[in-house]
């Protein structure tokens, strides 16, 4: 599908307060509705220990290093990196988000206390014996796609004019970006999942595919902010002014990163893998 916007990077939330949603070009205004709101606020039981997010300034090089690269960019950052701007986007060419990202590990399934007693269902298929036990618990229930995401403007105050400042992968198997040719994730563990029998892996990766996205850049455990910001604005010069292919632009910025001496350890450079459409953007 052809894209509908030009490309879109969100970087250097202000995790503390959040500005009122920017309307964005050829994309809807995000509903208010009380309804909605409960929906997509919608997050793991475990998040309440996500707090105290600290301020990323390398992702505020970063996003003004790569901008003027990408035509037509649209470009949100401290308090304007809110959930709202992110869920208007409609299918952008690229989209580039640099924050805080998060991967908490599964709950443990808990077993019911007597494994021979289960909740039953009679003849009437509505009609449900609610004396005996049942293993159904909150933690049980939960979906996997809850556990991991992105952390954005409002996050450690959970408050983002409707929105909660922490968006999950479940959030972002609902955006529309059918499309897009390439969503880059410059954050920690965005690239982790949960593997889940005849399920594959949930996390923010699967979460970007169903979307719709082409193609992902994504990491997969908590990576440096100053090297990780080289990192990509070596890999936009080499995606936008040398037209190379999305995954051989990483390579070659990864190749270039061990020769500054400063970012030459793994840490800075392999931590981010390549998935989907390898070749050059389309024009």
């Amino acid at each position: 599908n052809p894209s509908q916007q030009g490309p879109v990077v969100i970087a250097n939330p202000d995790y503390t307060t959040a500005a009122a949603s920017t309307q964005i070009a050829s994309s809807p205004e995000v509903s208010a509705s009380s309804d909605s709101n409960t929906i997509s606020n919608q997050r793991s039981v475990d998040a309440d220990t996500l707090s105290n997010f600290a301020s990323l300034p390398g992702t505020k090089t970063e996003a003004e290093a790569i901008a003027p690269l990408l035509p037509n960019a649209t470009l949100f950052t401290e308090q304007q990196a809110t959930e709202n701007n992110l869920k208007q986007v409609t299918a952008p060419s690229i989209l580039h988000i640099a924050t805080h990202g998060f991967f908490l590990t599964d709950v443990e399934f808990i077993t019911p206390e007597n494994p021979s007693e289960r909740r039953t269902v009679t003849i009437d298929p509505f009609s449900i014996d609610e004396t005996l036990p049942s293993q159904i618990t909150p933690s049980n229930l939960e979906n996997p796609l809850l556990r991991s995401g992105l952390a954005l403007a409002g996050a450690n105050t959970r408050s983002s004019h409707g929105e909660d400042g922490i968006f999950t992968a479940l959030e972002a198997a609902g955006l529309n970006l059918y499309g897009t040719q390439l969503v880059v994730l410059s954050a920690c563990e965005t690239g982790v999942g949960s593997a889940s029998n005849g399920e594959g892996v949930y996390g923010l990766r699967r979460a970007f595919t169903i979307a719709g996205a082409e193609s992902q850049l994504m990491s997969l455990w908590q990576v440096d902010d100053e090297g990780t910001s080289r990192l990509m604005q070596l890999y936009y010069q080499n995606l936008m002014d040398q037209g190379q292919g999305r995954s051989e632009a990483l390579r070659n910025a990864q190749l270039d990163l061990m020769e500054t001496g400063t970012y030459a350890h793994p840490y800075y450079w392999s931590s981010f893998i390549f998935s989907g459409d390898w070749r050059p953007l389309n024009e």
